[in-house]
């Protein structure tokens, strides 16, 4: 009989209620108590929807990050955080976001580093070593989630993150070895693997994504070291990769001392018969059959017909679950109300995904007719999806054919346009902007629901939003800031807005996705060729113009950010979906330039997730990228200033790719990693503007002046003063106004420190003329 589990769940509930109750933590309303009440109802649940599995997961639900929990279990959280012994849950939440609910609110401690997690668009809290680091177990917070799902009679193996990826994962932040840490910290892994089978666990699933990557020979060497030191554990060890193939790492994988290998057979399809002869007649294969990434519908009959002869090869030694944990995609399609029912029946949720692996179980055990009803309907929407006319517009097409590398250059190298611009402009040194948006109050949100919904009339709603952009723009002159945004009252989501405007995408109304901690996203779905029936910013853009001399930006996403963070069509290459996304956007752009928009933002905040996780792989990738913000870019005069934008990314290896952008001004994210992310311009000597955040948006906590200044003074070791911006590093939807104004005085104040300490002229214009 196959045996069926799943490598993780949604936290986040199908109604955001881990959101809601962390918020109303953070904020004091609800006690730690309370909020892990929530947080054992939201388990419960989640094992309930997970019933009919042979296994469950225990252990892979979290109040922030998994790899977070892993540091806490490890005892490895940073010394800033409190001693051992102190609250625990505000040790934890300081590490995520820089306060615990029970610290002073005028007060903070410098949150963990946050980047994505692989190539998804989730983000962890970087694990930070020293060359002195020592571990110190913490079982408590798993060994309680299994307990609680033996006591609810479920059958549960524990998920912890495997201690090379843990590793690999962290950074040192004394410039030591990570991996000389290793033999420090397997005996910590080993007690913690012992007290899982004194639980109860007969099989734990140890996650160890750096398979799919490239490693070199330590690295290598580390995975057997490792596995053959915890061989002796008496827990079965159900080693898990997912996102990518194995490739030359196949063999490592095959021959580490573990009783059971997962993998990402989505990912790596063609591998599953390579594992099937290779591994050792004892072990079991688990393959990942169902999508966890994406929110398509599988293929159910294809599916199966390469896996029954697997089946008839290993027995009862196959295993099947979803490619990764289902932490990727929404709980519940049957919540949804409003899709179209077309494409409705093309999709598959985090309960739908897991009634298609049973589907797949029980046409394995029990042969296909058992399942003869599933496997029709499930065959009308897959062909429903390829026949549909809906998908391809022959009109996009055409324009994608007559696409010419010409359109995506600018009329001038960037020193020439950097003259107009500064004439133009005539901006300040140190020139301060904002990311793109402001504070979401309940009132914004409220005013968009109410209009989505008919209870407001179009007059009224226009009115609203136009009184909440006048009030964005006399704030921001206020302050005293050089270059404005309008705020993006009028947007629910950075991609989901834009989404909502083209023709190709569809939308859920509870397709909500974790991001990291409270942040939950809910991306479009886009499942046909795109194209822009009309203006979709401009006259919000102008109207904010229009109520001041200062240079507004035009705020937009890139062709590339709406790729990555939609839920894509996966019926023709990437490359071809962003192409079409970049000729939208590029028709925005325009336009915006045409209504006296001087200055234009193009976001791609996902530009580096979409790399491909292995070094061999990213010029490809880099290359059709590239080429597409260029695309969307490169058709406005000189005079024009295009920004982009990009946060938590590592950008070392990929600047060269950057600067290939040729945006004139990149505004990044520095702040948490103090300025770390610059070294990249050390060798490298970046041609354009640039903005380093200096003040983390994502923590509560605000900035001082003084610590901007040092930020900055950081930056300008490295980038000439006169082509720096000072701005936050991401936008501000998610602070709140009285977090906001403080900060944002202290980056305008800092701006005009620098400019009179470091005695330059006073306008960018003066030191480009000479």
């Amino acid at each position: 009989m196959v045996t069926t589990h799943s490598l993780g769940y949604p936290r986040i509930g199908a109604q955001r209620e881990l959101k809601f109750a962390l918020e109303a933590h953070w904020q004091g309303r609800l006690t730690a108590e309370e909020l892990e009440i929530t947080a054992r109802d939201l388990r419960r649940r989640h094992w309930q929807d997970q019933q009919e599995l042979d296994l469950v997961p225990a252990g892979d639900f979290s109040l922030y990050d998994q790899v977070l929990d892993m540091s806490e279990t490890l005892g490895n959280l940073p010394e800033r955080t409190g001693q051992p012994g102190g609250h625990r849950l505000d040790r934890y939440f300081r590490a995520a976001r820089g306060r615990g609910a029970n610290d002073d609110p005028c007060c903070g401690t410098q949150a963990g580093e946050m980047t994505k997690w692989f190539d998804t668009n989730y983000h962890y809290i970087v694990p930070e070593f020293y060359r002195d680091t020592e571990f110190r177990l913490d079982s408590s917070r798993i060994l309680a989630q299994l307990n609680e799902a033996h006591k609810l009679g479920h059958r549960a193996k524990p998920v912890i993150l495997g201690p090379v990826t843990y590793l690999r994962l962290g950074k040192s932040k004394d410039g030591s070895d990570s991996l000389a840490l290793l033999e420090r910290l397997l005996p910590v892994y080993g007690d913690l693997l012992d007290q899982l089978a004194e639980a109860g666990a007969d099989w734990v699933q140890v996650d160890e994504p750096a398979l799919v990557t490239e490693l070199d020979d330590r690295w290598c060497h580390a995975f057997a070291f490792a596995y053959h030191q915890l061989k002796a554990a008496r827990p079965k060890l159900l080693l898990t990769t997912y996102f990518g193939q194995l490739r030359e790492n196949l063999q490592l994988a095959c021959e580490l001392p573990v009783a059971g290998l997962h993998l990402d057979a989505v990912s790596a399809h063609p591998e599953a018969d390579r594992l099937a002869d290779w591994l050792a007649p004892h072990k079991v294969l688990s393959l990942g059959v169902i999508n966890g990434r994406n929110i398509w519908k599988t293929d159910l009959s294809a599916t199966l017909d390469w896996l029954e002869p697997l089946h008839a090869r290993l027995g009862n030694r196959l295993w099947l679950a979803p490619s990764c944990s289902l932490l990727h995609v929404p709980v519940d399609l049957e919540r949804e109300d409003a899709l179209d029912p077309e494409i409705q029946q093309w999709l598959s949720f985090a309960r739908q995904k897991l009634r298609e692996l049973t589907t797949l179980a029980k046409a394995l055990n029990e042969g296909r007719n058992s399942v003869y009803e599933e496997l029709r309907d499930n065959r009308i929407a897959v062909d429903s999806r390829r026949q549909s006319p809906r998908t391809r517009n022959p009109a996009v097409r055409e324009a994608i054919s007559r696409v010419t590398p010409q359109l995506g250059r600018r009329n001038s190298a960037f020193e020439a346009r950097r003259q107009c611009q500064s004439k133009a402009l005539k901006l300040p040194l140190f020139p301060t902007t904002t990311i793109g948006s402001f504070p979401q109050t309940g009132d914004i949100r409220q005013v968009r629901q109410q209009y989505r919904t008919g209870k407001l009339g179009t007059g009224d709603y226009l009115a609203r939003i136009r009184q909440e952009i006048a009030d964005c723009i006399r704030e921001q002159e206020g302050l005293g800031l050089d270059v404005l945004v309008h705020g993006e009252a009028e947007r629910n989501d950075m991609v989901e807005y834009f989404g909502e405007q083209l023709d190709g995408y569809a939308f859920s109304r509870f397709g909500w996705v974790q991001s990291y901690g409270s942040r939950c996203v809910k991306p479009p779905i886009l499942f046909g060729d795109i194209t822009r029936p009309r203006a979709m910013t401009v006259d919000w853009i102008r109207y904010a113009q229009s109520l001041t001399d200062k240079p507004v930006k035009g705020m937009l996403t890139g062709p590339v950010t709406m790729l990555n963070w939609s839920f894509v069509r996966d019926d023709q290459p990437r490359a071809e979906t962003c192409w079409q996304l970049a000729l939208a956007i590029r028709e925005e752009v325009q336009d915006l330039e045409r209504a006296g928009i001087r200055i234009i933002q193009i976001d791609e905040a996902a530009l580096r997730e979409g790399l491909p996780l292995r070094r061999s792989d990213w010029q490809d990738y880099l290359d059709w990228a590239i080429d597409a913000f260029r695309l969307a870019a490169n058709g406005v005069n000189d005079e024009t200033q295009i920004h982009t934008h990009m946060c938590y990314s590592e950008f070392k290896d990929i600047i060269e790719s950057i600067a290939r952008m040729d945006a004139d001004v990149i505004t990044i994210e520095t702040s948490r990693s103090d300025m770390e992310l610059l070294d990249a311009f050390r060798n490298f000597e970046y041609p354009n503007e640039i903005g380093p955040g200096v003040y983390d948006i994502h923590s509560p906590n605000v900035p001082d002046q003084a610590g901007i200044i040092a930020l900055m003074e950081k930056a300008a070791e490295r980038i000439p003063a006169e082509r720096l911006w000072v701005n936050p590093d991401c936008g501000l939807k998610t602070r709140q106004w009285e977090e906001v104004r403080p900060a944002l005085e202290a980056m305008v104040s800092a701006a005009r420190e620098l400019r009179s300490s470091l005695q330059l002229p006073a306008e960018r214009g003066e030191r480009a003329t000479q």
